[in-house]
């Protein structure tokens, strides 16, 4: 199992995840971030810290969010690894409580 950033991180990009994560699983995209599924260890610090609650375990995700566990896999092989924490979208905030956002993601670095 592993755990995956989903829709509601899109047009957000909150990074407080980013400064806890012990392997440095994150990857950054212009207004997305996602979780590379073979270095994440499975430990779970990054949920919490999510203040919009868009960091799921893989085995919790909804039916509507399954399509973030192969986006995760896919835009983290392509997309660099974030290490440290810095400001989020400037509309963040107007954002982060925002249902389907799917179309506002952009998947080119």
């Amino acid at each position: 199992m592993t755990f995956v950033v989903t829709e509601a991180c899109i047009k957000c990009k909150y990074t407080d995840c980013v400064e806890v994560c012990p392997v440095d699983c994150f990857h950054e995209g212009p207004n997305f971030l996602v979780i590379n599924p073979t270095e994440c260890i499975d430990c779970g610090v990054c949920v919490p810290e999510c203040p919009a609650n868009a960091i799921v375990d893989e085995g919790d995700l909804s039916a509507d969010q399954q399509i973030y566990l192969g986006l995760n896999d896919e835009l983290s092989r392509t997309w660099p690894v974030i290490t440290a924490s810095k400001a989020p979208l400037p509309d963040a905030d107007d954002w982060r409580d925002v249902q389907g956002k799917h179309d506002q993601l952009i998947a080119e670095a």
